[in-house]
């Protein structure tokens, strides 16, 4: 088969959508086009397009398209919802021939803003970088797992799989007196460090440190990094001490490389590490990977390729 042409038209979009479950006039757009499509009825694609659309894709030039498409990858026989990019749904599609994806942008009077039919990339499962943990000495896993019972992330796309470590003490308190300043907490002013090799693709540092047990809104991560890996893998750093991040936006880093310190910036009560693995840079469509650490003590037993879970005591081997 050769080569299928790729088609992106984007005319007037709505914008962002926060939900990551399809929404039911979306399904009914995108049921229309697949019955259309399916049916030869291009012309009938076409008036589902807003005024934009036409403009920008005329009907001769639509059914030069569409037509070609069915020449080169034949009938769609099955189209999943995956979710929300770029204001577009998108929907791992299967087609006679090819495995694509379909992604269909719908504005306020339900009509299709733009399409683009492309490469199907999936979402990987898991990382594929190898990771050491991004601390030196022991840290305890205040949220990690599957479940919500283990994790209350897994209830936001992006953050699923996301870890908060923080540090305690043999009696299980995170800090020493009465916990009312961040010196008390064991975390607090804690080196953190680059898990591999990768770019800071955004260092955001300045925000002020919270007084435990009152979060900051305005920004979430707080002073925060983003780390990028050659595969295209994103993580993220929250929650850093004013001032302490000493990598800068661009700049390339070494496995073990010094980021910063740990804080309490952010939407945070008390100081702790914020970090999750995710697909693309993008926190609001992105979809969090979870992540294996290569080699790690955990609960005093050496593990390899290990995600830790809620209340493991974790360590560098």
């Amino acid at each position: 088969m050769k080569k299928i042409v790729l088609l992106l038209l984007m005319s007037v979009v709505s914008g962002h959508i926060f939900g990551q479950s399809e929404k039911a006039k979306h399904k009914i757009v995108a049921d229309k086009f697949e019955k259309y499509y399916n049916a030869g009825k291009y012309d009938s694609i076409f008036v589902l397009f807003s005024d934009g659309m036409r403009k920008f894709s005329p009907l001769d030039k639509t059914i030069t398209f569409l037509s070609g498409l069915k020449k080169d990858a034949g009938q769609i026989t099955k189209r999943q919802f995956v979710n929300y990019k770029k204001g577009a749904t998108s929907y791992k599609t299967n087609f006679e021939k090819a495995l694509l994806s379909l992604d269909i942008a719908v504005d306020n009077d339900s009509k299709i803003a733009g399409y683009y039919i492309g490469e199907f990339v999936p979402i990987p499962e898991r990382n594929v970088t190898q990771m050491q943990l991004p601390f030196k000495n022991e840290w305890t896993v205040t949220w990690g797992g599957d479940t919500k019972e283990l994790n209350y992330h897994v209830e936001s796309k992006a953050q699923k799989n996301a870890f908060d470590f923080l540090i305690t003490d043999n009696k299980g308190e995170t800090h020493q007196g009465k916990g009312e300043k961040n010196e008390d907490y064991y975390a607090f002013g804690k080196e953190l460090f680059a898990p591999c090799d990768g770019e800071i693709v955004l260092a955001v540092d300045g925000v002020k440190d919270n007084q435990p047990g009152i979060k900051n809104p305005i920004y979430v991560p707080g002073n925060s990094i983003f780390l990028k890996t050659e595969k295209n893998e994103y993580m993220l750093f929250a929650h850093f001490k004013q001032f302490s991040i000493v990598v800068k936006q661009g700049q390339k880093v070494k496995q073990g490389q010094l980021l910063g310190l740990c804080g309490n910036s952010g939407n945070s009560t008390e100081p702790h590490l914020h970090f999750h693995l995710q697909d693309i840079e993008d926190m609001v469509e992105a979809t969090g990977i979870k992540c294996y650490f290569h080699e790690l003590i955990v609960n005093g037993k050496k593990m390899t390729d290990y995600s830790p879970i809620k209340n493991d005591k974790i360590k560098i081997e």
